[in-house]
C-alpha cells in the first residue's frame, strides 16, 4: 500500500509552455518530476485524474474528484489543483470522512525556477502525513482548514478567515 495517494487535476502547477502555440497549457502532472528529484523516504502513487485549469472545472468535475477521493483506499491523499477554485473543490469534499486530504497548487508552473510549487508540495507532503483526518489547503507556507480559507485575489495569496489557528 502506498503511504500517500496523489491525485492531479491540473491547474497552473501542471502548466507547460507549448512553443509552437505561444501559450501555456495544462500538461502531465509536474508533481511526478518534482518528487522524482528528491530523495524521499515515503511511498506514493500519482493518479492524473484530469488536466484542467481550475477556472474550467465544473460541478461534475468536482463530483468526479470527490468520487476518486472517496474510492481511494489510501487514507492520506494529496490533490494538486489550480489555485483559483481550490477552495470550491475543498468544499465539495466535505462529506468525505476518515481521510486526511490536502490540496495544494502553485501560482507559477512547477517547472519555473521561481515557482512556489516545490515549497507548496513539500508543505503538503508533510501535512498529509501528520494531520488528523480532515480537509486542508497547503499554500503560502501555511496549512489552512477547509471552510476557513479563501484566496485573496488582490494579494494573490491564501488567507484565513474565521477562527482558523
Amino acid at each position: 500500500m502506498h503511504s500517500i495517494a496523489i491525485i492531479s487535476v491540473g491547474g497552473t502547477i501542471d502548466k507547460i509552455y507549448f512553443d509552437a502555440k505561444s501559450a501555456y497549457e495544462v500538461g502531465p502532472p509536474n508533481i511526478e518530476k518534482v518528487l522524482a528529484e528528491l530523495n524521499l523516504s515515503i511511498t506514493y502513487r500519482v493518479n492524473s485524474l484530469m488536466r484542467k485549469d481550475s477556472l474550467e472545472l465544473t460541478d461534475d468535475d468536482r463530483a468526479l474528484i470527490a468520487k476518486a477521493v472517496a474510492e481511494e483506499p489510501c487514507s492520506r491523499i494529496l490533490i494538486t489543483h489550480g489555485t483559483d477554485t481550490m477552495v470550491d473543490t475543498a468544499q465539495a469534499l466535505r462529506n468525505i470522512t476518515g481521510k486526511t486530504i490536502v490540496l495544494t497548487g502553485a501560482l507559477e508552473p512547477a517547472l519555473f525556477k521561481t515557482s512556489d510549487a516545490v515549497f507548496n508540495i513539500g508543505c503538503a507532503v508533510g501535512a498529509v502525513q501528520v494531520l488528523p483526518p480532515g480537509i486542508y489547503i497547503a499554500m503560502n507556507g501555511r496549512i489552512f482548514t477547509e471552510g476557513k480559507v479563501r484566496k485573496n485575489l488582490a494579494l494573490n495569496k491564501f488567507e484565513e478567515f474565521g477562527d482558523n489557528p
